[in-house]
């Protein structure tokens, strides 16, 4: 909230984090170095390439990668990978399918309408070019890259809004949404949740191998592999490195302006906020702020005071402590205090647009350069960095090419590149491996590997770099009983007790349309309790049953009426409208640029994904989208299990 200052060092770290940002939630393939660039039909020979649209090409590796985003972000769960990979698949080729109509359209974006979108990127404007180029370095890609996955990016957007464009909402449409929008039931239901009726479940071990053999079929131990591994680590690395006095001293000599430090000042301070406040009530946080000046002012302890009194919530519990502060990164009243109070007097109040501040100079300091001495740890560290990658990157191509010629001496190759050896044995995509943890950049370079062939040089996600060789390979297979156990059990719980649940949903239900919606009678008979919503509306939540929009069939039935079995999250519900509210029409006016932007969005968006489909299917009969569906389906058998 009170952005006095900010050191250069966290400055830079926030703006690469903002840009980062940008490029991690980026759903085109294009900002994957390499994406969407052809490999060449080697690798479609080895199972690697997806789907070619034209001339690109939708890898494996693009696929995890992918993937891997959305479990690092919890976005999916991984049991669900196998079932979501044909979706993320689809999404990929109609991206790249726009983009290729697009270039064939001639549309294109210039370096003006470019350099435009970077800049509206957050912090971005603020990025010098070689904190840009730096940072994009860091994350693997070139600028050329980067700035052409921009380009692609705002092609396919200008694309899909030539589709989308010219959607025309009628009034009867309005009049319909504002009515679906605002119009409130409220139920009384009986819930049965799976979860509750666990508990009454106590399968026997025969129960469990009938089940299994009854379901077969969903059970099946995926492909695995074994495999030796050697990791290179940076820090481990680092550690051969000996950066001299003389190295030190030459880069010190050469940057010399990079420790020179202006006058700057340690300052604490206590805010009372009166920004947005009324005046009557800024007269007030005043005589307050002078209460606190005077108590300080006699003794009292100005840590205590601010963690009691301050309104800036990033320095209150530090004691209002701001650091070290140095001119032009304040507000102007502020500064004035910070460079012209004696050091550990506290000086009347300073009015800022923030509000009232009581300034404390701790220390000051007249500009500097900082001596070798201070700076050498810190250059050391930097120089030897710098080295580490090229290091790394050379030891690990020598070591893959003296595995090839001799895998049997893997642990002697280990100890001569100072590289870790360790093994993952019948591992399955997205298990964890020692050393590196759960990483898809790895799961790909071993996915096609047969038993002793050598993996290329792979990037794990711990910035480490890995090399397998492959030990064994077990073939996907039908499972034993004894190989799947704890997963019968879980799919056991999970059918039974939705079985269940539904069983006796459906039985309320009967009773309930025999007995003229007596919801007492059928939970007397059936089991359950009767429970009652508050009026809510199909964007609201109806309390006990989670968000409106799971009971939308609710919404069509008269007072009086019966609904149901309804799924609702993880219950199975019954229910009775008990009451219905209209909408005011009154509101309609107040709401209709509203629902009209909605409703036209909505219908732009079905108009882009028509649009998009419509690509899809004149490219795949032009030939010129061709999916590899055995190699979609091995990828999708490696997460099943």
């Amino acid at each position: 909230m009170f952005d006095l200052f900010r050191r250069r060092d966290t400055v830079v770290r926030y703006i690469m984090s903002g840009l980062l940002g940008i490029i991690a939630i980026s759903m085109l393939l294009y900002l994957i170095p390499g994406a969407g660039m052809s490999t060449g039909g080697g690798n479609d020979a080895n199972g690697q390439v997806v789907a070619d649209i034209g001339d690109q090409q939708i890898t494996v590796q693009e696929v995890l990668r992918d993937i891997d985003g959305k479990l690092r972000g919890q976005q999916i769960a991984p049991q669900f990978v196998s079932v979501l990979i044909p979706q993320e698949i689809d999404f990929m080729i109609k991206e790249q399918a726009v983009a290729y109509e697009a270039k064939r359209l001639g549309l294109r974006i210039n370096d003006t309408q470019l350099a435009n979108t970077i800049r509206s990127f957050p912090n971005v404007g603020t990025m010098t070019p070689d904190q840009y180029r730096d940072f994009l370095a860091q994350q693997g890609f070139t600028v050329a890259q980067f700035e052409d996955g921009v380009r692609k990016q705002q092609v396919v957007v200008e694309i899909q809004n030539i589709a989308a464009s010219g959607a025309i909402v009628t009034p009867q449409e309005v009049k319909a949404e504002f009515q679906k929008a605002f119009e409130k039931i409220k139920l009384e239901y009986i819930s049965y949740n799976p979860e509750t009726l666990r508990a009454t479940l106590k399968p026997t071990q025969e129960e469990l191998k009938a089940y299994f053999e009854r379901n077969k079929g969903f059970f099946s131990v995926p492909e695995t592999r074994s495999f030796l591994l050697l990791v290179g680590d940076p820090a481990k690395m680092a550690e051969t490195i000996e950066v001299s006095d003389a190295q030190v001293q030459a880069y010190y000599n050469s940057h010399r302006e990079t420790y020179r430090t202006p006058e700057r000042a340690h300052v604490r301070h206590i805010l009372f906020e009166t920004a947005n406040k009324p005046k009557d009530e800024q007269e007030k946080i005043k005589a307050k702020a002078q209460e606190a000046l005077k108590k300080l002012k006699g003794g009292a302890d100005f840590a205590k005071v601010a963690k009691e009194d301050s309104g800036d919530p990033g320095t209150k519990d530090k004691g209002g402590d701001l650091g070290w502060v140095v001119r032009g990164q304040m507000v102007k009243n502020f500064e004035t205090a910070s460079f012209t109070q004696k050091v550990g007097e506290i000086g009347d109040l300073v009015p800022t647009e923030y509000g009232f501040h009581i300034v404390q100079v701790l220390e000051r300091q007249e500009p500097r350069t900082q001596p070798l001495a201070e700076v050498r740890d810190a250059i050391a560290g930097d120089l030897k960095r710098g080295s580490v990658n090229d290091k790394l990157q050379n030891a690990m191509d020598e070591a893959r090419a003296a595995l090839v010629k001799a895998p049997q001496n893997a642990e002697q190759i280990a100890a001569k590149y100072n590289l870790i050896l360790t093994r993952a044995d019948n591992h399955k995509p997205g298990e964890v491996i020692p050393e590196v943890g759960a990483d898809p950049q790895v799961d790909a370079a071993v996915s096609s590997l047969k038993k002793g062939e050598v993996s290329p040089v792979a990037q794990a996600k711990t910035n480490k770099l890995a090399v397998a060789e492959v030990t064994a390979v077990t073939a996907a297979h039908p499972a034993q009983y004894d190989e799947v156990r704890p997963e019968v059990a879980v799919k056991y719980y999970a059918d039974t007790t939705v079985s269940m649940a539904q069983d006796k949903a459906k039985k309320a239900m009967d009773l309930l349309r025999s007995n003229g919606g007596d919801l007492q009678a059928a939970a007397k008979a059936v089991g359950g309790e009767v429970k009652t919503t508050d009026l809510f509306t199909r964007g609201g939540a109806a309390e006990g049953l989670g968000s409106g929009a799971l009971l939308s069939d609710a919404f069509t039935h008269n007072v009086g009426e019966v609904v149901g079995p309804m799924g609702v999250a993880n219950q199975q519900v019954v229910a009775k409208v008990i009451e219905k509210a209209e909408p005011d029409e009154k509101e309609l006016a107040a709401k209709r640029d509203q629902i009209v932007q909605q409703i036209q969005s909505q219908k732009a968006q079905e108009r882009a994904m028509l649009f998009e489909d419509g690509i899809v299917e004149r490219l795949k009969k032009e030939g010129k989208i061709k999916i590899h569906q055995d190699v979609q389906q091995k990828l999708m058998q490696r997460y099943r299990g």
